[in-house]
């Protein structure tokens, strides 16, 4: 599986050296585990949601559809085979800033009211995620109003 995943990067993406792509690898397939996570809160990973997270993905990392659908994939394995979430949030508090992890977040809540509704698992994880990204609960107000108004 992880040969699968470091070929797929390098193949996709000029890489800076051969410890950028590893480390950059791990983040993204970490953040888009993460997302997915929350996609399968609610027992419903719908079409709106799928085109939300796609499109973040290509948006976010410079992908293009093929990349995108193909990194999905790869965290969708992760994201199955993980024991927690824990894995995925150290991994990203380790490498993103605290400004990435925000951007992060958006990305969530737009992910979470992409189908019109939020669901009490998907609070619940959300918040649990959020908390284990050591962001703020301020910052995470004004994200989640816009995220529920659709200004994504």
């Amino acid at each position: 599986m992880l040969e699968s995943i470091r070929s797929f990067f390098q193949r996709s993406m000029i890489p800076r050296s051969a410890q950028d792509v590893e480390t950059s690898t791990d983040i993204r397939l970490a953040a888009c585990a993460l997302l997915l996570e929350l996609a399968h809160a609610d027992d419903d990973f719908g079409e709106d949601e799928r085109a939300h997270l796609q499109s973040a993905v290509k948006r976010h990392y410079g992908l293009d559809l093929e990349q995108a659908t193909r990194l999905i994939a790869l965290a969708e394995e992760e994201r199955r085979q993980a024991v927690d979430l824990w894995q995925f949030t150290r991994l990203i508090n380790q490498n993103y800033s605290p400004g990435q992890r925000m951007v992060l977040a958006e990305v969530m809540w737009g992910l979470v009211y992409a189908d019109g509704a939020l669901a009490v698992r998907e609070d619940a994880l959300i918040r649990k995620i959020t908390d284990l990204l050591n962001l703020k609960s301020g910052y995470l107000a004004e994200v989640r109003k816009r995220a529920e108004r659709g200004e994504q």
